[in-house]
């Protein structure tokens, strides 16, 4: 048994979400978000090489040391599954865990509203789940799976980097690809998979122009194209797509963005107000003629002030900031916790200073 499973096995069981292993420093873990070290001494050089290189197979050795980093997923039969990426730092090697729980979370449990679950079921289009690094998106990704695999009869193709959750299918077919495992990158998989009938098409990350291009190409085929995107708001994921594309075909892509985009699912963790879990603060932006307009025009600026004015008119579009306040409202987080993400936490102060006190 390799050494370091006794620390993975301590994260599983504190129902942390994170181990940082790296040379020069003690073991720590996040639980909660929160940062806590570990009642172990400062881990060696030689001792952290030891300690991760063990753990890993001769083919992902070989690819460490070509790349000087490697991304991979280590289980632990009875205990869960973690998303390990190991990597040189200042102090020698270095590796950061991420926990993986055996049972992938249904939307229900997940708190979502019907909004994300009509994005689910939707034939065609693109639809983006973004948020920063920690914000849960991958597992946002695996409940719209998980309910499109339930709900409907459709052959689902996710690329993934690595493999996270793994969905047996119930309904429909399920194929889950791994980048560098089953296929060299994200846009040769894409490119293999428009050959395999697909009815949905998960893109882990579109992190490059030859990889968003594919992307929109699929969607303009006909298939449900569901990707992420790191940032921190939907009209920033929308920024981030344009801004990747050549200067002269821009307008071109903003024009086929506005009739493809179905929906926006932009998160943040915030810690319950109990201390206990963490609560998804969701901005969530949906296709209208509206939005669709703002898009083409080149004023994607002026959708984060569209979005708060269309919060309240039952068309399941909600800003950041009437979610957090929603979530203040019903007791979830502190209005302490919700100011850390708010767009106008001036503006969330006041209101949350007329809700009635407890």
């Amino acid at each position: 048994m390799p050494r370091i499973d006794s620390f993975l096995r301590l994260v599983a069981q504190q129902g942390a979400s994170d181990l940082h292993f790296h040379a020069g420093n003690v073991p720590i873990i996040r639980h909660e978000g929160e940062l806590m070290s570990l009642p172990f001494r400062h881990l060696s050089e030689v001792e952290t090489s030891r300690f991760l290189l063990e753990l890993m197979t001769e083919e992902q050795r070989a690819d460490f040391e070509e790349k000087q980093e490697c991304d991979f997923v280590y289980s632990i039969e009875g205990v869960a599954r973690f998303r390990a990426n190991v990597f040189v730092q200042s102090h020698g090697l270095g590796a950061v865990f991420r926990v993986i729980p055996n049972q992938c979370p249904t939307m229900e449990q997940l708190g979502m509203p019907l909004a994300v679950k009509r994005l689910s079921m939707l034939n065609n289009g693109l639809v983006l789940v973004t948020g920063p690094t920690g914000s849960g998106k991958s597992t946002t990704l695996a409940a719209i799976v998980d309910e499109i695999n339930k709900s409907s009869e459709r052959h689902v193709i996710s690329i993934e980097d690595p493999i996270e959750f793994l969905h047996q299918p119930i309904k429909g077919v399920i194929t889950q690809r791994q980048v560098g495992e089953h296929a060299e990158s994200f846009a040769g998989a894409l490119r293999s998979a428009l050959r395999e009938s697909p009815d949905v098409l998960v893109v882990g990350e579109m992190r490059d122009l030859e990889t968003i291009n594919l992307a929109i190409a699929a969607a303009e085929t006909g298939v449900l194209v569901i990707g992420t995107l790191h940032s921190n708001s939907a009209a920033k994921a929308i920024d981030r797509i344009i801004d990747v594309i050549p200067e002269e075909s821009r307008d071109q892509v903003r024009s086929t963005l506005s009739v493809l985009l179905r929906g926006v699912i932009s998160q943040h963790l915030a810690k319950h107000a109990s201390g206990e879990g963490r609560v998804a603060a969701l901005e969530i932006l949906l296709q209208s003629y509206a939005v669709s307009n703002l898009i083409r025009e080149n004023k994607v600026f002026q959708i984060d002030g569209y979005l708060e004015t269309a919060s309240n008119d039952g068309s399941g579009m909600q800003s950041l900031d009437a979610c957090l306040f929603r979530l203040v409202k019903q007791g979830d987080i502190t209005v302490d916790e919700a100011l850390k993400f708010a767009n106008q936490p001036e503006s969330l102060k006041s209101l949350a200073a007329q809700l009635p006190e407890d």
